[in-house]
């Protein structure tokens, strides 16, 4: 355990970024099963809906440091395929 009053608030911090980090990285998940799923099924509305909602909330994502900026665009120019 942490001894001193600025490691107790570290810990604090710590705790609340973890849970809103994993919170983040849920969400991006289920936005990509979305899009996956509106691909395998060749709807086109439902990818050309799926796929910019999962290139901002990737973009989102990596600005606040969740995923790395490559994974993010990574992730947009396999977007950008499946939309072409």
């Amino acid at each position: 355990m942490a001894n001193t009053s600025s490691a107790l608030k570290a810990a604090r911090q710590t705790e609340r970024r973890t849970l809103r980090n994993k919170a983040e990285k849920t969400h991006l998940k289920t936005l990509r099963k979305q899009f996956n799923a509106a691909v395998s099924s060749e709807d086109k509305d439902a990818v050309k809906k799926a796929g910019p909602a999962l290139a901002s909330a990737m973009d989102k994502a990596s600005k606040t440091g969740v995923v790395h900026k490559n994974a993010a665009g990574r992730t947009k120019s396999t977007i950008a395929k499946a939309l072409a």
